[in-house]
């Protein structure tokens, strides 16, 4: 079947589980149709660890049957896209629907649909045509320059290549249909380094919309045998409070925390933390946070969101000040405000590209204008409750003494509480590298517990 075939199937099969769900009874009804395919490849060494090349197809069907007080709503998926499978999903999704209670703030949007779906490169089309062999041979170069960058590099945990393509397509039954491709291409390497009876291992990784945005692969090596390396002969230090500097691989877990904290769910259910400080200063004026789901070449780029609104960027701390929300148009309701084009696909609110602002230092600057402190490279287990802000996680890094970095440290717990973390931030980077979603500088927090001895 041609490209053009293929998408024009895709898009019949979505309208089509439309169609039967109104038919079966659906007051209003939405469908998701995502095709993907994917390979991954690891080598360990001189060795293929494993390659993975798979093909997924699933259908989403959202139901919604008028029922007095409100509408009462169903979520079915299959991967079974016969006309027949789809007919029967459709008509089982509007049955399961009619079994739950009607909730009253329950819909699709009323309006605002997108228009338009821009090019916001998010696939390269030649990118399909490199082979599998190809990516291996980019994990092994990651693998041989780890090994080379030092003779106490002596295993790796491997390194690994992966290429993903897709293809959604959303309609609803207002009327709207959209489709786009995305894709998503990473390389990561994991060595382990050896001296006396100590072993340590460290990992770097690099990922984009396109193989040409992917760091060499020779450096992603060198890189993550540099971490490794720094990671020999670390201590645990004395329990005290000092500045605490996030770099840019762990400042990105603060964003994420208060991004779900402002999520409307979490905010009309008075689950977090900052349900009540709407337009209040809530950390520093040196903190302006945004999430811009039309970001080209954004790893969290869409052009419309999982209801078919437009998607859109979203300041949500201004200079410190709470500005925003992220909803999608069921939590809009229930705090009687619009969507801001953040509705994840079946329902629920989901970031797109996030990321802090900036600033003018670099990371050796933050450091040398710390007299005394901890530089976090890496962040172990959960520890964080969105409703009260309360902060404690595991921690790995380098110790600060005397306005440079001493010895690797380990084992300790970093402890705070958000509301105080965000507020002394006192200095932020300049480095803001896209390794996901979200992206952060390196960030210093004034002063934090970090437990040790």
């Amino acid at each position: 079947m041609s490209e053009a075939g293929a998408n024009a199937s895709r898009r019949d099969t979505v309208v089509r589980a439309l169609e039967r769900a109104r038919r079966a009874g659906a007051t209003q009804a939405d469908a998701t149709l995502v095709q993907s395919d994917s390979h991954q490849a690891k080598v360990r060494g001189d060795e293929i660890d494993f390659v993975v090349q798979a093909q997924e197809r699933q259908l989403s069907i959202r139901a919604m049957v008028a029922d007095g007080t409100g509408l009462c709503t169903a979520i079915t998926s299959t991967s079974d896209l016969s006309a027949k499978a789809v007919d029967d999903m459709a008509e089982q999704t509007v049955a399961l629907a009619r079994a739950t209670a009607p909730d009253p703030h329950a819909g699709l949007p009323e309006q605002g649909f997108a228009q338009s779906i821009p090019d916001l490169s998010l696939c390269d089309a030649a990118d399909r045509n490199v082979s599998v062999e190809a990516r291996i041979e980019e994990a092994r170069r990651a693998e041989q320059a780890a090994r080379a960058f030092d003779e106490r590099i002596d295993n790796s945990e491997g390194s690994q290549a992966s290429s993903g393509f897709s293809r959604i397509v959303y309609g609803n039954s207002a009327g709207f249909v959209g489709e786009y491709d995305s894709a998503s291409h990473s390389l990561s390497c994991e060595p382990l380094a050896r001296q006396g009876d100590s072993m340590r291992r460290d990992y770097w990784f690099t990922v984009g919309r396109r193989l040409a945005d992917l760091e060499d692969a020779a450096g992603v090596g060198r890189r993550a045998a540099e971490r490794a390396i720094r990671r020999l002969g670390a201590r645990r230090v004395k329990t005290c409070e000092v500045p605490v500097i996030f770099d840019a691989f762990t400042a990105p877990s603060l964003i994420g925390h208060l991004a779900a904290c402002v999520n409307g769910y979490a905010v009309y259910r008075e689950a977090s933390f900052l349900a009540t400080r709407m337009g209040e200063a809530i950390a520093s004026d040196m903190v302006t946070v945004i999430d811009d789901g039309r970001l080209p070449g954004g790893l969290g780029s869409r052009p419309f969101d999982g209801e078919g609104l437009p998607t859109r960027r979203n300041v949500i701390v201004e200079r410190g000040v709470l500005a925003s929300w992220l909803l999608d148009s069921y939590a809009g309701r229930k705090l009687g405000l619009a969507s801001t084009g953040s509705g994840s696909s079946g329902g629920g609110v989901t970031t797109t590209n996030l990321w802090l602002e900036p600033g003018h230092q670099t990371l050796e600057e933050l450091i040398g204008d710390t007299a005394r402190g901890l530089l976090v490279s890496e962040l172990i287990g959960m520890g964080f409750n969105p409703a009260t802000g309360d902060y404690s996680c595991g921690a790995a890094g380098v110790w600060i003494e005397g306005n440079e970095l001493v010895h690797p440290v380990e084992e300790i717990t970093i402890a705070s509480n958000l509301t105080d973390m965000l507020l002394q931030i006192d200095a932020v980077g300049s480095e803001l590298v896209w390794r996901g979603r979200s992206a952060a500088p390196p960030l210093r927090i004034a002063n934090m517990t970090v437990a040790g001895e």
